[in-house]
Formats: C-alpha cells, sequence, structure tokens
C-alpha cells in the first residue's frame, strides 16, 4: 500500500510541475514572438515565481529516486540525451532571466535566452514523456533498447503537442497577470491555440493506441468512471477558457487551462496505472523496499507543506496585474577615503596565473570527489582530502576579501554634498525660467 502512496506524491509533484512551470515556459515562448522592449513585462512576471515552480520538478526526483527506483533504471537510459537537453535548458534559462531582470533596460542576449531555452526544455520534455508513453525495451528491470529510441513519431508529436499546451497555458497567464497591449495579443492568441490543443490532444490520445504496447482495460468500471469524468472535466474547463478569452473577467482563461490539464493528468493515470512504465512494469515491481517507502512518504510528506507555503507566498506577494516599477535614479557615490586610487585592471602575473591554476585544483578536486561519491571508488575521498579542500577555498575567500577592502570597495557612500548640490539644480530648474517665462 506504501507504494501507491509514493506514487501520489510522485504524480502530485509532476503535476505541479507541469501545470505552474506550464505557464512559465509558455510566457518564455510567447516573448520570442514580441521585439524589444516590449519583451520586459514577460521576463518580469516569470522572475518572481519560477524558481518555486520548479522546485517541483526537484522533488518529483528525489521522490521517484529514493521510492521507484525500478522506474530510474528502465527510464533513464532510455532519455538519458533528451533529459540532459532539458535539464541544461532549465539552467540556461534561470540564467538568461535573471541576468535580463537585474539589468539596466532591455537586453536582446538575455531575452533571447531566456525564450529559446523555454522552446528547447519544452521540446526535450515532450520527447521524454512521448518515448515513456510509448513503450521501452526492457529485461529483467533494466533498459535494453537503442541509444537513440527515444527519437519516434509519437515522441516528435508530443513535443509538439506540449509546445502547444505551454503556448496556451502561458496566453492564458499572460491575460490575467498584464494589462494593454500584452493582454491583447494574448487574448487573441488564446482560442487559436485552444483549438491547436484540442486537436493535438485527440491525435495523441488515438496515437497512444497504436503506440503504446499495452492493454488499456476500460472495462473495469471504477477506471472507465474516473477515465471519463476526467475527460468531461477537462471539456468544461477547455469551454471556460474559450469564454474567457478576450473577456474579463482575466482569471478565467487561466482557471479553464489549468482545469483542462489536471483532467488530463487524471485520465492519463486512470488508463494506465498501475502500469508505470509500458509495457510491462508495475508499480510494485518499480518499488524500493517497505522501511524505503515510509521513510520517504514521512519525510516528503513534512516538505510538502513548505514547498506549497512557498508557491502560495509567492503568488499572494505578487497578486494583481503587473505593472511597470518606478525606477528612481542612485544619488552620486564617492569613496570614503579620498585620494585612494582606483584599482587598476588585472594584469597577468605569477599572483593572478597560480590563482587560476588554484581554481584549476579545485575543480580537479571536486571531480575527484564526485567520482568517489557516485562511482564507488573511494580513493580520494577522506579527511585529508576534504581539509584540503576546505583550507584552500577558505584561503581564496580571505585573499578576494581583503583585496576587495583594500580597493575600498566595501567603502562606498552616498555623496551627501553631490546630492545636495543635485537636489539644488533640480529646484532650479522648476523655477520661472525654466518654463520659459521672464523675471
Amino acid at each position: 500500500m506504501l507504494e501507491y502512496a509514493t506514487y501520489g506524491l510522485v504524480l502530485l509533484s509532476l503535476g505541479m510541475y507541469v501545470v505552474l512551470d506550464g505557464y512559465d515556459l509558455g510566457v518564455g515562448m510567447l516573448s520570442l514572438f514580441d521585439r524589444g522592449e516590449r519583451r520586459r513585462p514577460y521576463i518580469e512576471l516569470i522572475a518572481t515565481a519560477w524558481d518555486a515552480n520548479e522546485s517541483w520538478i526537484v522533488l518529483a526526483g528525489v521522490v521517484m529516486w529514493a521510492g521507484l527506483p525500478g522506474v530510474y533504471a528502465t527510464v533513464l537510459p532510455g532519455v538519458y540525451l533528451p533529459l540532459i537537453g532539458m535539464l541544461m535548458s532549465i539552467i540556461l534559462r534561470g540564467v538568461g532571466l535573471e541576468m535580463q531582470s537585474a539589468a539596466r533596460g532591455y537586453r536582446r542576449g538575455w531575452a533571447l535566452l531566456f525564450g529559446i531555452a523555454s522552446v528547447t526544455a519544452t521540446v526535450c520534455q515532450g520527447l521524454v514523456i512521448g518515448t515513456v508513453l510509448s513503450g521501452l525495451s526492457q529485461r529483467g528491470g533494466s533498459f535494453d533498447g537503442p541509444v537513440y529510441g527515444w527519437i519516434s513519431p509519437y515522441s516528435v508529436l508530443c513535443a509538439l503537442g506540449l509546445l502547444v499546451v505551454h503556448l496556451l497555458a502561458g496566453a492564458a497567464w499572460l491575460q490575467d497577470k498584464t494589462e494593454g497591449p500584452a493582454r491583447e495579443r494574448a487574448g487573441r492568441a488564446g482560442r487559436p491555440l485552444l483549438v491547436g490543443t484540442a486537436i493535438a490532444t485527440l491525435i495523441l490520445g488515438f496515437g497512444l493506441e497504436v503506440a503504446d504496447p499495452m492493454t488499456f482495460h476500460f472495462d473495469q468500471p471504477w477506471r472507465a468512471a474516473v477515465y471519463w469524468t476526467a475527460v468531461a472535466g477537462a471539456v468544461v474547463g477547455g469551454a471556460l477558457a474559450w469564454h474567457g478569452f478576450g473577456r474579463r473577467p482575466d482569471w478565467r482563461p487561466f482557471v479553464g487551462v489549468v482545469t483542462a490539464e489536471v483532467c488530463g493528468l487524471v485520465a492519463l493515470v486512470a488508463a494506465t496505472v498501475p502500469i508505470v512504465v509500458p509495457a510491462d512494469l508495475t508499480l510494485r515491481q518499480a518499488s524500493s523496499p517497505s522501511s524505503s517507502q515510509l521513510f520517504l512518504v514521512v519525510g516528503v510528506g513534512l516538505c510538502m507543506p513548505v514547498v506549497l507555503a512557498y508557491n502560495t507566498y509567492a503568488w499572494w506577494a505578487f497578486r494583481g496585474k503587473y505593472a511597470d516599477p518606478a525606477v528612481e535614479p542612485l544619488a552620486p557615490l564617492r569613496r570614503s577615503r579620498p585620494g585612494r586610487p582606483a584599482p587598476a585592471e588585472e594584469r597577468v602575473t605569477p599572483v593572478v596565473v597560480a590563482r587560476r591554476l588554484g581554481v584549476v585544483l579545485l575543480v580537479v578536486v571536486l571531480a575527484a570527489m564526485a567520482q568517489d561519491v557516485f562511482g564507488g571508488v573511494s580513493q580520494w575521498l577522506d579527511p585529508v582530502g576534504i581539509g584540503v579542500l576546505c583550507a584552500f577555498g577558505l584561503v581564496v575567500w580571505v585573499v578576494g576579501e581583503r583585496r576587495d577592502h583594500r580597493d575600498g570597495l566595501f567603502d562606498l557612500e552616498i555623496d551627501a554634498e553631490a546630492e545636495g548640490v543635485a537636489d539644488a539644480g533640480a529646484d532650479a530648474g522648476s523655477g520661472p525660467m525654466a518654463s520659459g517665462e521672464q523675471a
């Protein structure tokens, strides 16, 4: 019975990720259809909650690794390449998002990185999902298929379908959170994307009968009842979204899309359970021992409220429509120690070479320790190696802090005199002479 509790935690985590990070990825892809400074609201909207949304896939990976090791042994070798592509895209997407959000004004390169990485992450996710649903070649609980078995007609169709679904969720989110041209564009794009999602759902649904080697047992009353109830809920959610796109209140399209996505996931689970990896890997076969299951259910169950609270707080703190923040210019800065020259550009000296070699050595030591941890070699990981590594890091930290302190980087303060002069100039500029009046 514990394996079903673990399976429930995995499904909850994956469902939350699909719903929450789905609109994240959709907004990122929609930003590619806009230009210049108009992409800024897309990025600022996602910068408020993207890390909280993506925490669910980390939680799902932990639960699956500890509770369903058979899934790891079967699925990961078969989808290594698209899975690595997905992870790299998520990392690059976060880099582009944060760098653009922290930059002054619009930076085209970071914005394009954010949008393109959103597309590649979605495509890789679709390839993984399509490969798993269409079945993996396995023997004795381990994958034994070809390296490029993840490339198939069904997996490609699944990737295209997931692109349309995430674009639909992104359009619904933009209508709910923006005003002006962005909201109007999202409202116009919503209904065509909804039609595309319905077509993709029908193609993938009927195609699964051909691509999936397992047999669906809809002759069981409980399975058929849950499946068709979920299908009806998805239709109702789609109708709500259709009626809400381009109309107020703006929350209706997003609620309708989320309802349809959740009902679609429930229908998929009802059609396949207890098979977790087609064609015949069952939940009981893929599960870990009962003691591990119990520890996992209790531990992750205690983490769930924390992650939910994190998401809820992020949504509550940034509720309402997006508005461009008012940017106030900073007062002039000066050094508290006048006369100290600014640090010169770093030159290639023996000290610089030694420092860079030390960083390379640090990377080599970290790689060796990782080999010990994950490869079971146990040749480098010992108290002496850990002590040397920690001492080296401490020395680098102290030297860097002392250099920054010597250069005065910690002694910047607002120049009160310059600020007063600027205020006086502003007051003078608002006088009668500034407006063209004669004294």
